[in-house]
């Protein structure tokens, strides 16, 4: 299964979470107030034990039942104040910090559509699905309770403390023996936690890869019979999630069982100690119960640290896996200085390659290109036709013209500009595409068809329709308004190509792109959809991918793509006559088409011996 692995920075907890500062700093106020309130209402627990003191020096040693009454009166009026602010607080930062949420997943929603298609190619769907959904729900979670807790815990220790020490410092010293120890457990915790939690955050991205593969494959996984292999991959991987969950939880059981046990031991001594101090008479009852009851109650501040401490932990390393996403750079979408409408209006509809190379980011050094010295014009209002054998470059070519892709050497022009000197925004406004390879989305079928075009209404989205033949539409349940469901799977491969093509020429765009769009397509339906394509081509330039001579003739030129260099441009005849390679490409399509050779894509028959060249094998990596 493929996945990407990011080395983790080596960045301590506190750098990692001040990443989030810009996100927290608009709720800041909300923020820093309820861990004021949160503060206030862990110091009236601080009170309660001296108000036992009072009880018990007070009314118990006098024997006044109406002073006791008085103080469990305090006691519970304390109890409620408590009970109230702690509520106070959980109001104060739950709107805020679901907004932040909100805030943080619609930035990387809107990154991820801004970053290079490059960037897709390499990292598993599931892995960024994760980062948008548990990693950020963590880092909700330890805004909303560790951050908050951690302040008012540690200051609660600190006056809890003070107060301890003012009541009884010799008693108060013992209680301050383990922060040495525990300091210590609490580092070396702290580093090997943080590397398993962020082991078990990217096995729950590799988890989700895999059901999101088998939801959108079922029907392979059904048509194959391979449940039984993927659930088996499934369980391998939840195992070995298991195991690193596991890990997890003897770690935190043991910090946990180390925070609490030399606490305790602390708190026994004390007790030993201020009960031999009581018996001489060095020490009230009252101060001892006071002491011990402050003690108590700095419990869960103390036994909560581990807890804290790993929440901490997740959400650093869920803050460094958004912000490893969020830190690759977008597309750029700057506009050059010579970005301007062109001079020369006859250029209007033209579309060249000059010099272009192309090879993929991560291709070795002093690799062979995909595609090599690539020089082609369009000219306005032209179809050239793009044929070459399978590996040869023709997709990787005709994504460079939207930019899906950047050439790595020379440049293309559209009306005369760079395409690199134009917004990006602007360049797909004036160029349209279509892949072989359908994609629908999860809405009706006209708002998948008016994806291509922004602003276009009734009319162009029944033209654009009735271009691709969709006319099927109107027979569906609710027509144009069917919701095709996610992917469109719904409908069959030649009904999904069709919607797309209608999407691709829905905005009468300037410049088309297509990517074979007819190869779902029964031979009766491809005729229909040319007849009614050769209309919207006459007012276009367009590049047409194509692997049939049915495709091929609706191209005014040919260029055949041979090994990432065009090898031969001339019209279909052109070719067939003085390409030996063309001449066996259309042939083996008409074969495969018509399941025997038509005559016409043969060249002369004194050529015979020409008809099966030589094809040098694919080299390179190639789409």
């Amino acid at each position: 299964m493929p996945e990407e692995r990011v080395e983790p920075k080596d960045r301590s907890t506190v750098r990692s979470l001040l990443r989030l500062w810009p996100y927290v700093k608009p709720v800041r106020k909300r923020l820093f107030g309820a861990a004021l309130v949160a503060i206030v209402a862990s110091c009236i627990g601080l009170v309660i034990p001296l108000v036992l003191k009072w009880i018990v020096d007070g009314p118990v040693a006098g024997r006044d039942p109406g002073g006791v009454w008085l103080g469990a009166l305090y006691l519970l009026l304390l109890g409620l104040a408590e009970a109230a602010l702690f509520g106070v607080r959980r109001w104060m930062v739950a709107r805020p910090l679901a907004g932040v949420e909100a805030a943080m997943r619609a930035d990387l929603y809107r990154h991820l559509q801004r970053l290079p298609v490059a960037f897709h190619d390499r990292w598993p769907s599931g892995q960024l699905l994760s980062r948008g959904t548990t990693d950020l729900m963590m880092v909700r979670m330890f805004l909303a309770f560790p951050l908050t807790f951690l302040l008012v815990n540690g200051t609660t220790i600190l006056i809890g403390f003070i107060i301890l020490l003012m009541q009884q410092w010799t008693l108060g010293l013992v209680l301050l023996a383990p922060v040495v120890p525990l300091v210590i457990l609490c580092a070396v915790f702290e580093t090997k936690y943080s590397l398993v939690a962020r082991k078990a955050q990217d096995q729950v991205g590799d988890l989700t890869t895999v059901v999101e593969e088998s939801v959108l494959g079922i029907r392979i996984i059904k048509g194959f019979g391979r449940h039984r292999s993927q659930a088996l991959a499934f369980r391998a991987l939840s195992q070995r999630l298991r195991s690193t969950e596991l890990g997890k939880a003897r770690l935190l059981a043991g910090i946990w069982a180390a925070i609490t046990t030399i606490p305790e031991l602390a708190i026994g001594a004390a007790l030993v100690l201020g009960t031999v101090q009581v018996a001489d008479g060095g020490l009230s009852a009252g101060t001892l119960v006071a002491f011990l009851s402050t003690a108590l109650a700095l419990r869960w501040p103390i036994e909560s640290i581990g807890f804290l401490l790993a929440m901490s932990q997740e959400s650093a390393t869920a803050t460094e896996r958004f912000f490893e996403v969020m830190d690759v750079a977008e597309e750029d979408d700057m506009a050059a200085a010579d970005g301007g409408a062109p001079k020369d209006t006859a250029t209007q509809g033209e579309m060249v390659f000059e010099g272009v190379e192309f090879r993929y980011p991560d291709a070795e050094a002093g690799s062979t290109p995909v595609l090599s010295r690539i020089d082609l014009r369009i000219r306005p209002g032209e179809t050239m036709a793009l044929v070459g054998a399978t590996g040869s470059g023709k997709t990787t070519l005709t994504a460079l013209v939207p930019r899906l892709h950047d050439a790595t050497a020379g440049r293309i022009t559209l009306d005369g500009r760079d395409i690199t000197a134009m917004p990006r925004q602007e360049l797909r406004e004036l160029v349209s595409v279509a892949f072989e390879e359908p994609t629908l989305f999860s809405a009706s079928v006209g708002e998948n068809v008016l994806m291509g075009a922004e602003g276009a209404g009734e009319e162009e989205l029944r033209r654009a329709l009735a271009v691709a033949q969709a006319d099927f539409v109107y027979d569906l349940p609710e027509g144009i308004g069917t919701q095709v469901g996610e992917q469109g799977l719904s409908l069959s491969g030649g009904q999904r190509q069709r919607l797309a093509l209608a999407r691709a020429v829905v905005g009468r765009p300037r410049f088309l792109v297509l990517d074979d769009p007819l190869s779902a397509l029964d031979v009766h339906t491809e005729a229909l959809v040319e007849a009614a394509l050769r209309h919207v081509l006459e007012k276009t330039t367009a590049i047409v991918v194509a692997h049939r001579p049915s495709t091929v003739m609706l191209a005014d030129r040919v260029a055949l793509l041979s090994e990432g260099r065009i090898t031969a441009v001339g019209t279909h005849q052109e070719l067939l006559r003085g390409s030996a390679e063309y001449a066996w490409l259309m042939a083996g399509a008409t074969s495969a088409q018509e399941g025997s050779f038509a005559e016409d894509a043969f060249p002369d028959p004194s050529d015979e011996d020409r008809l099966v060249p030589d094809v040098p094998a694919e080299k390179g990596r190639t789409r």
